[in-house]
């Protein structure tokens, strides 16, 4: 097989097929990465239960692991999703997608500057893989609330 094989099977493997009336994700299971039972997400700052401006700085923490860019598949390492008034997880055996409600922080950033609308919200960090996807082990903050005034 020359590269030009490989490279193409490569990008057919993770293609994402579409169809007229639905889009089919291809099965991210085989994409999933280890992450050491000690790894921790945690958000720095804001504090749980802050008051903060409409716009504010958001500190992500993390420990166990180390962080690269999406892209680089490196072992014990990921990147932050920060998700935002998520009721409920995402799917974790897939690759996360990118919404106003799961920013993605693909670039290994360690905090971003959010701006909210007044009011509660939570907010949350999953750590991802190279690709996006969670870990076999999830690596998941404890939601945090503010209050945006």
């Amino acid at each position: 097989m020359n590269f030009v094989s490989i490279a193409a099977s490569a990008i057919f493997s993770l293609l994402i097929l579409f169809t007229p009336s639905q889009a089919i994700a291809v099965d991210a299971s085989d994409l999933v990465t280890h992450a050491p039972e000690d790894a921790q997400a945690y958000i720095i700052e804001p504090a749980d239960g802050a008051v903060v401006p409409e716009t504010f700085t958001v500190k992500f923490g993390l420990s166990g692991m180390d962080l690269a860019p999406a892209g680089q598949d490196k072992p014990n390492t990921g990147h932050h999703h920060l998700l935002i008034d998520k009721q409920e997880l995402p799917e974790l055996n897939a690759s996360l997608p990118a919404t106003e409600q799961i920013r993605h922080f693909g670039k290994a950033q360690t905090d971003t500057e959010l701006t909210l609308e007044p009011g509660e919200h939570t907010l949350r960090l999953v750590l991802g893989n190279y690709l996006h996807v969670p870990h076999d082990n999830p690596v998941i903050s404890e939601p945090i609330t503010v209050t945006v005034r």
